[in-house]
């Protein structure tokens, strides 16, 4: 078997789902085999369904047809400490899904000769990808924490003829500080503090782009343009669910301390609605408290519930859950520590609801030496915080 005509057009049918992806990234996609990037076994994680194997010598034809087709495939779970087999862990390196990839790609807008770090390097496609775009192989810097997951994607650019691109291990957060300028920097991994060396450097008229995930609800994708005074200034362009940074990454919030000193009491805000909220509000939340936020759902002793997780993320002894369970007309809540943090997130929301419900196109970030701001149509509207 190999990569037909049709599996390849599925390929960029996937990658381009509302059509309008630009024609030198579907030639690349089209140009660089994604196959040579798998494994032949691989994990596909599907939001409904549970999670299942690949595997290229067992069942050949359903590994190409999920090769090219728009699946997730998970190579690393557990930063390698769970076997693949095993089915659940933390993914921790994965082939991204095409449309995700060829998204964030358009709003990098790599050109010919331009010189493009990639924070991240994953199975080394995207690296290929890059590659093909800016027309030299040389001209695309690589860098990714894991070594085993840089010596196999360094293995799998070689098959794709891949050569020349430099590949380096250590802290994408870090970047590349040997005194190159940039025009592009590509980040394919979760962050939520973005590091100025990446502003540093870049040439002044240079972009980056990220899967930006400030904390509370759902992952974006940011596009930055770098300024002549040593700062970023851009805004969403759209969704970008990635896996953190190692650097960046923080314990589940449902694993919070343990206290006896625990204030429970109701409310009347179901946090479904919460956790189902349009991003714009994830957005002003976010910046207006800083907090952290998932949920998890289950079913235990008392029947089926959904739970809504409130961190504060430089306080491990502030946090807060309520818990949603079917039938009842308000809500329990706990919060442990000396932040009020439930209570902040409340606030943040009655906030979002007088700026008149934001839609998450209208926030964008400033990066500076001295941290990043969040703000509200205009760079100077920073969103202060409550």
């Amino acid at each position: 078997m190999t990569a037909t005509p049709e599996r390849i057009e599925r390929l960029i049918t996937a990658a381009n789902p509302v059509g309008d992806i630009s024609e030198p990234i579907k030639d690349a996609v089209r140009t660089v085999p994604r196959h040579l990037f798998i494994p032949d076994v691989g994990l596909v994680v599907e939001e409904d369904g549970a999670p299942y194997l690949i595997d290229r010598q067992a069942d050949p034809a359903a590994w190409w047809d999920t090769v090219y087709s728009g699946s997730i495939i998970v190579t690393q779970l557990d930063d390698g400490r769970t076997p693949l087999g095993d089915l659940h862990g933390d993914s921790t390196s994965s082939a991204s899904a095409p449309s995700t990839v060829a998204d964030l790609l358009n709003h990098l807008a790599p050109e010919p000769g331009m010189r493009v770090l990639e924070i991240g390097t994953g199975t080394g496609y995207t690296a290929a990808l890059l590659a093909q775009l800016v027309g030299h192989q040389e001209l695309v810097t690589s860098v990714e924490v894991d070594p085993q997951v840089s010596e196999q994607a360094a293995k799998n650019l070689v098959a794709a003829g891949v050569f020349r691109t430099r590949l380096l291990v250590g802290d994408g957060a870090l970047g590349c500080p040997d005194g190159t300028l940039y025009d592009r920097v590509h980040v394919t991994c979760g962050i939520r503090d973005i590091p100025h060396a990446w502003v540093e450097q870049c040439r002044p008229g240079a972009v980056i782009v990220l899967p930006w995930h400030p904390g509370f609800g759902t992952s974006h994708a940011l596009r930055l343009e770098v300024q002549d005074d040593s700062t970023a200034v851009g805004r969403v362009v759209g969704y970008a669910g990635y896996m953190m940074i190692r650097s960046q990454r923080r314990k589940p919030l449902e694993n919070q301390p343990q206290s006896e000193e625990r204030r429970n009491y109701r409310t009347a805000l179901d946090p479904r609605a919460l956790d189902q909220l349009d991003a714009g509000a994830d957005l002003a939340i976010g910046a207006l408290t800083g907090l952290c936020s998932n949920t998890t759902e289950g079913t235990d002793d008392d029947g089926e519930y959904l739970r809504m997780w409130v961190s504060d993320p430089n306080d491990a002894a502030s946090w807060a859950v309520a818990t949603w369970r079917p039938g009842e007309a308000d809500h329990a809540v706990q919060q442990v520590g000396d932040r009020p943090v439930w209570d902040e997130v409340l606030h943040a929301y009655a906030r979002w609801v007088e700026f008149g419900e934001p839609h998450w196109k209208r926030f964008g970030v400033t990066v500076t030496p001295n941290g990043q701001t969040v703000w509200l149509d205009t760079p100077e509207e920073v969103l202060s915080s409550i």
